[in-house]
């Protein structure tokens, strides 16, 4: 018994530190792989609850052009990268565009009035919205792995265009089925306004 005892020690002295972390990651893996197979912990895939429609707005600040009309238009298509990365072309329902105004004091009066800045004429704003199939989850609609939410950097890009704008609005358009699941979304995406 005792030389069985000396042989294990001789090679538990000839196993490195770096074997020993390498055997307890494959035992944490294959515990982990183990609890999501039992569905004792849930991943990513089954938090998703539907698939729906959405339209969402994306606001463009302070586009200088200086052409007819805008080379962004409706019913057309644009390619999107989100936070830098590209996505896909998605399908333009509505663009509108405005020049940048000014706020003017009115004389003798209290009031103002807002008028088109004449000193900077081909200064726009513009408001493009566009339509994607998301996943629908509890905290929102996700496409291209990234939840939208108002404020998510965008950048839209044509053929003759390239702008950057931030998400602006978000609608759901076809609700799922389940009505608590719609109540749940409308105001998490409410909440993030």
């Amino acid at each position: 018994m005792q030389e069985k005892l000396l042989e294990l020690l001789e090679v538990l002295k000839k196993v490195r530190k770096v074997d020993l972390i390498i055997i307890a990651g494959i035992i944490i893996a294959l515990f982990v792989g183990f609890i999501t197979f039992k569905n004792i912990r849930q991943t990513a895939d089954k938090q998703i609850e539907a698939t729906s429609k959405i339209s969402f707005t994306v606001f463009i600040r302070g586009v200088t052009y200086t052409g007819a009309d805008l080379p962004i238009k409706a019913n057309e298509k644009t390619f999107i990268s989100i936070r830098n990365v590209p996505y896909t072309d998605l399908d333009i329902t509505d663009v509108s565009a405005e020049r940048k105004k000014v706020v003017l004091p009115t004389v003798n009066s209290k009031k103002v009035m807002v008028v088109e800045d004449v000193s900077q004429s081909h200064l726009y704003d513009v408001a493009v919205t566009l339509t994607d199939t998301a996943k629908i989850t509890k905290d929102g609609a996700v496409v291209g792995g990234n939840k939208v939410k108002i404020g998510l950097p965008i950048t839209l890009e044509g053929k003759d265009y390239k702008f950057s704008g931030t998400v602006s609005d978000l609608k759901i358009i076809n609700d799922t089925d389940n009505p608590e699941l719609n109540k749940t979304i409308q105001s998490n995406t409410a909440d993030n306004v």
